[in-house]
């Protein structure tokens, strides 16, 4: 089996079906982006794939379907959709490759890949091997982190009414997300010239006003590009809608980072990378 790098299209080119869900849900495969039809395969191929290879009992597979008013005859139901998922992963693979395999255990169901990762697995990689090099190859980091970030194509599992485990694990994906956006955006105030982050800084900051890291991350782009009194602004702007809003203070850290723009510390001018 041929590995790449990262999951793009040039692996889509193989014969082997692989699996992108950071965006509407899909399988690649032969060249071809294979859509799969109907709300309840969608959902049920999702619930597969979020438990990584874990079997999913029929119990467990009723409510990622049906919630707590599953049908009067869920259990043909049920595999009537197994059925026609089945169908539509042998068609997706088409004739020269294998079709991921939808076993069924003593325990429930499985879906075996074949080691072929998804895009959400790709994505975890790559910001693993990004943070592991930070600190001795920063820019070989931020180059990690914006091939992650290029495979998200929508919101996870953009198109599947989602159950509860596939809807937790699309939370938990946007988290890193975001993590992998404010990472990137640090790597590019050490390595650049930070005005070109202060634009992305401050869109993010209007769609998440509650990541203080964001705050934080725009306070020192502004003051190193010689803006210290809209730092100033930005952090009591933030003060004053926490404290209206949510009735807390700003964090330790934000506080801190203001004093130190504040007495314009020299440590906010040193291009340096933490750990």
């Amino acid at each position: 089996m041929i590995t790449y790098s990262r999951f793009d299209d040039a692996r889509a080119c193989g014969t082997e079906p692989v699996f992108a869900f950071l965006g509407p849900l899909e399988v690649r495969a032969g060249g071809r982006i294979h859509t799969v039809g109907g709300n309840r395969q969608r959902t049920l191929l999702a619930a597969l794939l979020v438990s990584a290879g874990r079997p999913l009992s029929a119990e467990q597979l009723y409510t990622e379907l049906w919630g707590e008013n599953p049908p009067p005859t869920f259990e043909n139901s049920l595999q009537a959709h197994i059925y026609r998922l089945r169908r539509t992963l042998q068609q997706a693979a088409g004739t020269d490759g294998r079709a991921p395999e939808l076993l069924t255990r003593s325990s429930g169901y499985v879906l075996e890949t074949g080691g072929e990762e998804s895009d959400a697995a790709a994505f975890r990689r790559l910001t693993g091997q990004a943070r592991a090099r930070v600190l001795h190859s920063p820019a070989e980091a931020h180059r990690l982190f914006g091939e992650a970030l290029a495979l998200w194509r929508g919101a996870p599992f953009q198109d599947v009414a989602q159950g509860p485990m596939s809807q937790s694990v699309a939370l938990a994906l946007e988290e890193e997300q975001l993590c992998a956006v404010e990472d990137r955006l640090w790597l590019e105030i050490q390595l650049a010239d930070p005005v070109h982050s202060i634009g992305e800084l401050k869109r993010m900051r209007t769609i998440h006003p509650w990541r203080e890291r964001l705050t934080e991350l725009l306070m020192l782009a502004l003051y190193r590009t010689g803006r210290q009194a809209e730092a100033v602004e930005t952090y009591n702007s933030t003060r004053h809608r926490l404290a209206n809003e949510l009735g807390v203070e700003p964090s330790l850290k934000l506080r801190e980072r203001l004093r130190e723009i504040l007495n314009q510390a020299p440590s906010l001018d040193a291009a340096t990378v933490p750990a």
